[in-house]
């Protein structure tokens, strides 16, 4: 762009001073990230102040990114929203989103993301979120856990047409191998940590989900729909 004459000289070193990462002392932003692997760096909400949220999500979006900021409370939003107006709070998600440019449909085909029950929904409403962020046609199918398969079955149709599977489950951690031996495409398991003492807040979920019987099963952390949603989009290119 220098070359062309678009950008002088003095902007241009001013753009390179930004690369590849900004420093803002308590934080170092990657602004190379959507460069380097379609998706620009996503903000882990947990942990942080908001007004350092805040800082963070506008240095980001400096170059027109859609940012996303995972694991946000209510509280924490709301802080970030006077900060930042704009920024919108998926509440069940717990997700707060900025959206800079429309998002374009990239996606092969469309995802699935499917609960075992009703408490798993949270995590898969973070894993639905991001898989639409990053461009892909995506339903949800909630409720439908092994303590009543008529219920998965009854959506059978609609599970074999995706082109990739999300399964978010807890307790025993089973109903992944059960899609995961009806269907001919790849299925994310995501564990919860949803059940009672012996289920060690999703470790039994999560052995359950390893161990699975069904070929094409891969597994995600604990409570990770953000990386299970991140994965299935990019099998969904």
């Amino acid at each position: 762009m220098v070359k062309d004459g678009k950008v002088t000289v003095e902007e241009g070193l001013e753009e390179l001073k930004e690369l590849p990462f900004l420093d803002l002392g308590f934080a170092m932003p990657d602004t190379h990230r959507a460069i380097r692997q379609g998706f620009p760096e996503v903000v882990m909400g947990e942990g942080k102040r908001p007004k350092d949220i805040a800082k963070i999500v506008i240095s980001l979006s400096a170059g027109k990114n859609n940012i996303l900021v995972t694991r946000v409370d209510s509280n924490m939003a709301t802080a970030v929203m006077e900060e930042i107006p704009d920024i919108e709070y998926h509440d069940r998600a717990r997700c707060l989103v900025l959206k800079r440019q429309k998002i374009k449909e990239v996606g092969r085909g469309s995802i699935m993301v499917i609960t075992a029950g009703t408490s798993d929904i949270p995590v898969a409403e973070e894993a639905a979120l991001v898989c639409e962020l990053m461009g892909n046609k995506t339903t949800k199918l909630y409720d439908a856990g092994v303590a009543g398969l008529h219920r998965l079955m009854h959506k059978s149709s609609d599970i074999k047409s995706a082109n990739v599977l999300i399964v978010v489950a807890g307790m025993e951690g089973a109903l992944p191998s059960v899609v995961g031996g009806i269907v001919e495409r790849p299925v994310v398991a995501v564990p919860t940590s949803i059940g009672y003492g012996a289920g060690f807040g999703g470790l039994s979920a999560l052995l359950g989900m390893l161990n699975s019987c069904a070929a094409g099963v891969c597994v995600v952390n604990i409570d990770n729909g953000f990386g299970g949603g991140y994965v299935a989009s990019l099998i969904n290119r």
